[in-house]
């Protein structure tokens, strides 16, 4: 009797992976090209003459007219956004008004600012707010639900420059628990060396704990400002998801079977909101670094936010637009990196 080869163990498609990648970067193209084309727009519709923001009223005509056509105004509109799609790719968005610098130099010197304040933020936010909001869940109409219930409410409802406003009144200049406005006092600025942009960062890396202590009492009562509006969301949508999933008959069927109240509430019940817990965080993070304006102009923070802000009220576009993208950008990072996390928690979702 013949004795046949075993089939050949057949290998995965490549066609399935393809298509998803080619579909994640198609997808992640166009919401880019739609951020600049928008952008675009609002540069061009603006009742702000750009070429005068630059020459000054009093230029000559000739003036004008050489500007003008230096920075390309008298192209179609379709070869203006081609030149700017081109620059942006590049890293080009011009050159500031107010400082006469590249605006991506500038973009690059304070978002450290904004990324070390939004981060400790949302860490505030996800170590408060997570348990607070599965505490809640598992104490559904207890003291500790209407507790976290009112904590959330006041999170949306309190204007936060009144926060603030109010914060550093009572901590900074009632108590004296932390430090002003700013990022530093004015006796330690300019000690440490700017490795990364973030104090806290650069000043243990330097072993310099006198900075970090200064720096520390200064971001506490904005990052905590911040992160109580990041554990007001966090905190609402944990408290939804873990209603949702304590419900659920698998969950019923876990407690007959004799499992501890820990194993069913953070084995199970827990381990199914994870997905959905990280688009949570992944917002939550994203707002704070982009809806941090108001905080930022209390605080004197000189991040991003405040930046724009200037820029602004400055007519200052290329630095107003340029801020724009960067923040479209990092709204982008976070749906990527959300979406990678959403395949290492959820195999189902390859």
């Amino acid at each position: 009797m013949a004795v046949t080869d075993p089939a050949p163990r057949r290998r995965a498609p490549l066609a399935p992976w393809f298509t998803g990648t080619l579909k994640t970067v198609g997808s992640i193209a166009a919401t880019m090209l739609g951020l600049l084309f928008v952008t675009f727009i609002i540069g061009r519709v603006m009742p702000i003459d750009p070429v005068l923001a630059i020459v000054g009223e009093r230029a000559s005509q000739s003036t004008y007219d050489a500007v003008y056509q230096q920075l390309g105004l008298d192209r179609p509109l379709i070869v203006q956004f081609g030149i700017y799609v081109w620059d942006v790719i590049r890293g080009d968005f011009g050159m500031s008004i107010l400082n006469a610098r590249p605006v991506a130099e500038d973009i690059a010197r304070v978002f450290p600012a904004t990324l070390e304040l939004a981060t400790i933020g949302v860490i505030i936010g996800i170590v408060i707010g997570i348990p607070l909001g599965v505490a809640s869940a598992v104490r559904q109409g207890s003291w500790i639900d209407q507790v976290a219930r009112v904590v959330a409410l006041v999170g949306y409802s309190m204007p936060i420059f009144w926060l603030g406003l109010i914060g550093l009144l009572i901590f900074y200049g009632i108590l004296g628990w932390v430090g002003g406005p700013g990022r530093l006092g004015i006796f330690y600025q300019d000690i440490v060396p700017d490795r990364t942009g973030m104090i806290l960062v650069d000043s243990a890396i330097a072993g310099n704990w006198d900075v970090f202590r200064n720096a520390f009492s200064h971001i506490v009562l904005p990052a905590s400002l911040l992160g109580y509006y990041s554990l007001a969301y966090i905190s609402r949508m944990t408290r939804s998801f873990m209603l949702e999933q304590l419900s659920a008959e698998y969950i019923t069927t876990a407690r007959v079977k004799g499992m501890s109240e820990w194993s069913v509430i953070w084995g199970h019940a827990f381990r199914n909101i994870r997905v959905q817990l990280i688009t949570v965080i992944a917002l939550s993070y994203a707002n704070l670094l982009e809806g941090s304006v108001l905080t930022e102009i209390i605080f004197a923070w000189p991040g991003i936010g405040s930046y724009i802000t200037t820029a602004l009220l400055a007519a200052d576009m290329n630095a107003v637009l340029g801020g724009t993208v960067v923040v479209g950008l990092i709204f982008i990072c976070l749906n990527i990196f959300s979406d990678l996390l959403y395949r290492v928690f959820d195999p189902r979702s390859k």
